[in-house]
């Protein structure tokens, strides 16, 4: 019976593909960029001629898909809005690629990445309804995403809708994150749609950590029956202070909409993903205070993908600095920011000495931290240049400091790292060997340190004992 469903639903994608692939490959480059679809029937109401013809198809075969899925029942409760009244839908919570339900029913726009093209079948369907690609390769591409967003939903009507998932990521559903506010800076009217799955065992979720792609898709295939619920919430008309700003629009948005779902908001984002999942030799343990940080940053106006080269620069002043403490005015000045309690609690985070004043090369280790995750070597080599003098490496109590704020954790011990060198502890350490040591250990954080809460620290603490070096000598 499955094997007969996967057939019939090969066969249905080779048939959308055909279809949206000659109304593709029939528009012309020029009518691909503009607005013009609007002129066509494809995208009118009710509307006819062969676009029109070509448009109905799509949807009955796609509707058939899914059917051969599982979805038998697809309940739409609400009313979707024309796009002349809303340019933009909202729709959350974001938990897996059948979240695309939605989107084949309407035919609205999406955000894709530009790879998504390139998806066999899928790729051409996701081109004949007009995307706003995202080309992650250029480092501009957020502002010109959120043009190109601004751009269609300030055209009267001319573009089809654009289906917004602001949470930019998949979740399990347990709760909404925080929404990204590319669809709520043009500041107009948006309609919340919220997605229900109401199967007791959950085959759908596809997040970061658990089944990959191929097994949810056999998971829910070999379901009896999948349940889905589409909700178009009432239009949501900013207010004067939401249009200017976008961060309270989606806030106030995403509390509608988890009111809606009846679950709870939850502080984290997709730019905090990379450092919940960071992963190597010097991977990070506790994210807790890593991740409040970023938060923090966040309200500040500093989240992690919008500075730029703010972190090089700030990190050549701290150099400049030569290790001298600020008080919180003097790190309002280092930043260019006003002092607010948001401010005030990033400095109680490097305050340690109780004389109100901080390292602010603590701050931009941590910085580079949230920053780039993925790439702890580049934070390593960066927190060297701001810590050694005349390329002579750091001392020891520096590196611990570094390796805690680095991998999240309290109480850094180096002396598995300097019997491991076999160099005395009163050496310093040099970014070259450390870092020759590093790629010899996959596991450094754990084999080469000791800290608060590691994993093997029973072990360790004999080990620093059989080799004379007892933390309570």
């Amino acid at each position: 019976m499955k094997s007969d469903s996967c057939r019939l639903q090969f066969f249905q994608s080779g048939c959308c593909w055909s279809l949206s692939s000659c109304c593709w490959r029939g528009l012309s480059p020029s009518r691909l960029r503009w607005g013009v679809l609007s002129l066509s029937p494809i995208h009118s109401r009710g509307g006819g001629g062969v676009l029109g013809i070509i448009d109905l198809c799509l949807r009955v075969i796609m509707r058939a898909m899914w059917f051969c899925g599982g979805f038998h029942w697809i309940k739409v409760k609400g009313e979707r809005a024309p796009p002349s009244e809303v340019p933009i839908l909202t729709v959350a919570p974001h938990s897996s690629y059948f979240d695309a339900i939605p989107v084949t029913m309407t035919m609205c726009s999406i955000v894709a990445k530009l790879e998504s093209q390139s998806v066999p079948v899928w790729g051409t369907l996701i081109s004949y309804i007009r995307p706003v690609l995202v080309f992650r390769s250029d480092q501009h591409s957020r502002r010109k995403t959120v043009e190109e967003i601004k751009r269609r939903a300030q055209s009267g009507g001319k573009w089809p809708q654009i289906m917004i998932f602001p949470e930019g990521t998949c979740t399990n559903r347990s709760g909404l994150i925080l929404f990204k506010a590319g669809a709520f800076i043009p500041g107009l009217p948006v309609q919340p749609v919220v997605l229900r799955y109401s199967n007791k065992l959950d085959t759908i979720s596809w997040t970061w950590r658990g089944p990959g792609a191929f097994k949810i898709l056999w998971l829910t295939l070999c379901q009896p029956h999948n349940s889905v619920e589409i909700e178009y919430l009432p239009i949501y008309h900013p207010s004067a202070k939401e249009r200017e700003n976008p961060a309270l629009f989606a806030s106030n948005v995403r509390r509608l909409m988890a009111e809606a779902l009846e679950v709870p908001l939850t502080d984290l984002s997709f730019d905090d993903r990379d450092i919940i999942l960071s992963h190597g030799p010097l991977r990070i343990h506790d994210y807790t205070s890593l991740l409040h940080f970023n938060q923090l940053l966040g309200q500040l106006g500093l989240k992690s993908g919008s500075r730029g080269g703010r972190l090089e620069e700030e990190a050549r002043r701290a150099v400049k600095l030569q290790g001298d403490r600020l008080g919180l005015e003097d790190l309002a000045q280092f930043l260019s920011l006003p002092v607010t309690d948001t401010l005030r609690h990033v400095h109680s985070l490097f305050h340690q000495d109780g004389d109100g004043k901080i390292d602010v090369r603590h701050y931009v280790t941590a910085l580079s931290t949230v920053q780039r995750p993925q790439k702890p070597l580049d934070t390593l080599k960066l927190a060297f240049q701001l810590y050694e003098e005349d390329s002579g490496g750091v001392t020891g109590d520096d590196l611990a400091v570094i390796l805690e704020i680095m991998l999240g954790v309290k109480e850094v011990e180096l002396a598995p790292l300097f019997l491991e060198l076999e160099a005395q502890h009163t050496a310093k350490i040099t970014y070259d060997e450390l870092q020759c040591l590093i790629k010899k250990r996959p596991h450094f954080s754990v084999d080469c340190l000791s800290f608060k809460d590691h994993p093997r620290r029973g072990c360790i603490d004999q080990l620093n004992y059989c080799n004379g070096h007892n933390k309570d000598d």
